[in-house]
């Protein structure tokens, strides 16, 4: 029996075409190859009944695509950790900040570059940031670079976009293609560096993993786990997909909505040169996420509200909704001294030691701890979309773009990885594979 379409990839891009395709009568079926869905959201119940994120996380106001699948599953949204209260940390090489660490002088020039930055990042389409007249020289360019070039080499400025980026997990600010960061915040509306509001101001109350758990059940046997792909035949007179075990399943038509990484693992064939070239241009950061749960926010003991950037292991760390629950992110350049440990335990100790020396003693010992290795999971491979120099021009206008019978989407086939991304480019592939137009939201970002 031959299928309308096949997705591959339960995560949220998958799931969420899948909905849209399943809504609207298609015979679809979503092929994932680990034993639950999600990707890269993922959650556990502690067994004081707290849930806890242990993927991606926050979602923000401009954000419509998430927002509105959320909104049409019966979730809620809420305030994330950006309404909590007491002083930001700062984990410093010479040592720990509370509150901006940052000169009276060095916080005006900050202030001042962000403006520029803010104004430049309004000239670039961030759908289309191919067609700016100056595309090469910003792709080009170092965020580092043009920060030393605009703020008069203030390096407390360039430290500063550090300390964030690599919190962040996209990597290094010396790496980092200005345009590719230009285009980011354009798709924000440009109000900032990075607005954490904007981007992080909300949360689903019942956890970010329930979107995709519920899609799933209303997918109901649509989905088929561990079921890993090998190849994938693309033709207009129809598509095979096999499986690593050698059963082939035939479709119509085939969405990807696999992260890069794993994608490079399968022989695709009937597409073009030219885009799986793009693909293979594509990266991820190598990163990871570690959750400690505490019996209360003990961070408090020492003034903290439990936010902090840091420039050793811990590269930042945010309160989750349940009480006592902190994430953590482990940034690309850093990742080398969790994967030489020997043991999970051995990681854990270790991050729970660096959040000590950012918050006192009472972090060392968490009642529950949670290593995610997103970076090396062999059916993610990265994090975030990591855009470095060059990159924006290499992948090319490509990104993000369908070659019926064969549709593209993902976090990583949007502006940057986020579950907006995820979100938006599944619905805008199922729209595509229908022959629909694609959703009003599209507008948005242009």
């Amino acid at each position: 029996m031959s299928r309308d379409v096949i997705v591959l990839g339960a995560g949220l891009a998958g799931l969420s075409a899948a909905r849209d395709l399943a809504l609207a009568g298609s015979d679809v079926l979503v092929l994932e190859a680990r034993a639950r869905v999600g990707g890269r959201v993922e959650q556990t119940t502690l067994p004081d009944g707290r849930v806890v994120q242990l993927g991606g996380e926050l979602t923000g106001d401009f954000q419509h695509a998430y927002i509105g699948l959320v909104e049409e599953l019966g979730l809620t949204l809420e305030s994330s950790y950006v309404k909590a209260s007491g002083d930001e940390s700062y984990g410093l090489i010479e040592g720990v900040s509370r509150g901006d660490w940052m000169t009276a002088e060095q916080r005006v020039n900050h202030d001042r570059v962000e403006a520029e930055f803010c104004r430049l990042a309004t000239t670039v389409n961030p759908a289309d940031p191919w067609s700016h007249p100056d595309a090469a020289l910003l792709d080009n360019t170092s965020l580092a670079d043009w920060l030393r070039s605009v703020g008069g080499g203030d390096e407390a400025l360039v430290r500063s976009r550090a300390l964030f980026h690599l919190g962040l997990a996209d990597g290094s600010p010396e790496r980092l293609s200005l345009l590719a960061e230009l285009r980011k915040q354009a798709a924000a509306g440009a109000t900032g560096f990075y607005d954490e509001a904007r981007w992080e101001g909300l949360r689903v109350a019942e956890g970010s993993a329930t979107v995709a758990l519920r899609m799933a059940e209303e997918l109901e046997d649509r989905v088929r786990l561990e079921a890993p792909v090998a190849k994938v035949e693309i033709a207009v007179s129809g598509c095979t997909v096999t499986l690593r075990g050698g059963e082939q399943i035939k479709a119509a038509a085939v969405i990807s909505a696999m992260p890069v990484g794993p994608l490079r693992d399968i022989e695709i064939t009937g597409v073009s040169d030219a885009r799986l070239k793009s693909f293979a241009r594509q990266r991820s950061a190598v990163t990871a996420k570690v959750v400690a749960a505490y019996a209360s926010p003990v961070w408090e003991q020492a003034g903290a509200n439990g936010l902090a950037y840091g420039e050793g292991l811990v590269g930042s760390c945010w309160t989750q909704a349940p009480p006592g629950v902190v994430s953590v992110l482990i940034g690309p350049e850093r990742i080398g001294v969790l994967l030489a440990a020997g043991s999970e335990e051995e990681v854990c100790s270790d991050v729970a030691q660096d959040l000590a020396r950012i918050f006192g003693d009472a972090m060392l010992s968490p009642e529950a701890i949670f290593y995610r290795p997103w970076g090396v999971d062999p059916w993610t491979k990265g994090y975030v979309t990591q855009w470095r120099v060059g990159d924006v021009l290499g992948v090319g206008p490509l990104h993000g773009t369908h070659e019926p019978p064969f549709y593209v989407c993902g976090s990583d086939q949007w502006v940057c990885g986020y579950m907006e991304g995820a979100v938006r480019t599944g619905r805008g592939a199922a729209a595509a594979a229908l022959g629909l137009p694609a959703p009003e939201y599209e507008s948005r970002l242009s």
